[in-house]
């Protein structure tokens, strides 16, 4: 199952069907709004980057993404919880960004997380037939593109900041969506399914 899924999701990124869309769609769950005792101190010449290890916990919220991969540009929602109810919701956002009429062919790359594949998503996706899935291998979310946006925004607007409440970093993360969508510059894959196939048996071997 690993090989197809794997050949499928390369396939997607390196030639995607002609006319349609292709979305990388995840959650990064669970994101902490952490307020620091002290500002981050800057990098400075001879010394790190320096932050303390004591912050108070104001609580998470969750950032549903579809990460254009033709443009790079993202499409992104902040939810309380992370659950069914918001992935629906998050799902008729992007068919709202995306209208059937303009965008007829739809293909969403997500992975086998459970509210993916609830009876109510199932459903939703058979009233959307321009809609697509391609599942990620299961344990092999890395290959999914929107995965490396994240790492993106946690770098740049997320594990340096210090936020008193969940708004304050709902703000933040809206901020960088904003201005990363003002100049998108979509990431370039280069893997074919067997150079991944190969880097996985030599560190097998």
């Amino acid at each position: 199952m690993f090989v197809e899924k794997a050949r499928d999701i390369t396939a997607i990124h390196l030639n995607p069907p002609d006319k349609a869309v292709v979305l990388c769609v995840d959650e990064k769950s669970q994101t902490q709004a952490l307020e620091r005792s002290q500002p981050v101190l800057p990098l400075k010449p001879g010394l790190p980057e320096r932050q303390t290890h004591d912050y108070v916990h104001h609580g998470t919220l969750s950032l549903f993404a579809a990460y254009d991969a033709a443009t790079g540009r993202v499409l992104g929602k902040c939810h309380q919880r992370h659950r069914r109810q918001e992935f629906l919701r998050f799902l008729k956002r992007i068919e709202e960004e995306f209208p059937e009429d303009d965008y007829p062919e739809m293909r969403l790359v997500m992975d086998n997380y459970g509210t993916h594949k609830t009876p109510k998503a199932e459903r939703w996706f058979a009233r959307n037939p321009c809609f697509h899935v391609h599942f990620t291998p299961t344990g092999a979310s890395w290959i999914n593109q929107v995965e490396r946006f994240f790492g993106k925004i946690t770098k740049e607007a997320i594990r340096r900041g210090s936020f008193s409440s969940v708004n304050q970093l709902r703000q933040a993360i809206n901020a960088y969506l904003e201005e990363h969508n003002k100049n998108p510059q979509p990431f370039v894959w280069t893997a074919t399914a067997e150079s991944i196939f190969r880097k996985l048996d030599n560190s097998l071997s």
